[in-house]
């Protein structure tokens, strides 16, 4: 059982992400002029192909390429083994919503072997399957350039899919326009966008340590984990995969309540429900990247 110290700083740690969250509120200003400067940027190109998944980044800018672009504009969204039921659902909400030109495509990634071995740059191949479809679209149907959904704030992580997009070309608009993630969430708000709000989204490979195979069932076992969570009414959270324990992490002002007793077996029970034999709660929180840290620093990185 945790001591009554242990939970107070927890708390403590949750206080500070909120006010720290709040004080990275956006400028009205100065994210409105990013948008004219992203609007600029689209409207210089005769079309477009977005590569969407539905999150906050990649669904602002569809929009916006579809508010500049119009039918010159297609949203295209890959589905994969490591894409899931949940997101689509999400996405076919947000496409309801706006209206915009959109195509569902399959990918095919854990085909290839060097993806599945799961090493650090496993991304570069995901994004270089997905950025190699997408130009086989672009050439046939002759749009002039393909852009993604990366901002001003991503360049600080280790994102091997960079690599990919400027091997293929790929354009950046938010980068170039450079738009943070608070910018994008506010904008989007703005624009009545139901995306605006939704909890940072990753592939569900991301929750296999480098060196895990990725497989269609390790996959299938973390969505039904994270599902679990959903169903408790948990909105920030990764289910890291170790072997056949679930690591949880949730975000700091949601890990008072996960350390509740009652809370506390519930999880267990859920998560041993969807396949896990062991779970265990990170206590350092939710953070985009976690497995990250296992990675040697080196000036590469």
């Amino acid at each position: 059982m945790l001591r009554r110290a242990s939970v107070g700083a927890i708390l403590i740690r949750a206080m500070k992400t909120l006010v720290h969250i709040h004080s990275e509120e956006p400028s009205t200003h100065a994210a409105g002029e990013k948008e004219q400067l992203l609007f600029s940027k689209l409207a210089n190109l005769p079309s477009l192909i977005v590569a969407l998944s539905g999150g906050a980044d990649s669904a602002y800018l569809a929009w916006a390429a579809h508010q500049v672009l119009g039918e010159r504009a297609l949203s295209v969204t890959a589905l994969s083994a490591s894409y899931s039921a949940y997101d689509r659902e999400q996405l076919e909400k947000f496409l309801q919503t706006t209206g915009l030109r959109h195509e569902f495509i399959e990918t095919h990634e854990l085909e290839n072997p060097t993806y599945r071995a799961n090493a650090s740059d496993r991304c570069y191949y995901c994004k270089d399957e997905l950025f190699s479809a997408l130009n086989c679209i672009a050439v046939d149907r002759r749009f002039a350039a393909i852009a993604y959904g990366v901002n001003a704030d991503d360049t600080s992580d280790f994102r091997p899919g960079h690599r990919a997009a400027h091997e293929h070309h790929i354009v950046t608009p938010l980068l170039e326009a450079q738009l943070r993630k608070s910018e994008i969430r506010f904008l989007s708000q703005r624009a009545g966008l139901p995306s605006w709000d939704r909890p940072a989204s990753a592939c569900l490979s991301s929750r296999l340590p480098y060196g895990t195979e990725v497989t269609a069932e390790r996959l299938s076992l973390v969505e039904r984990g994270e599902a679990a969570l959903r169903d408790l009414g948990f909105r920030q959270f990764r289910v890291r995969l170790h072997d056949n324990l679930a690591r949880i992490e949730l975000a700091p002002a949601e890990l008072p309540r996960a350390l509740s007793p009652a809370m506390a077996a519930a999880i267990a029970k859920a998560l041993k429900a969807a396949g896990f034999t062991y779970v265990a709660l990170d206590l350092e929180g939710y953070r985009q990247g976690s497995l990250n840290e296992t990675l040697a620093k080196s000036p590469g990185t």
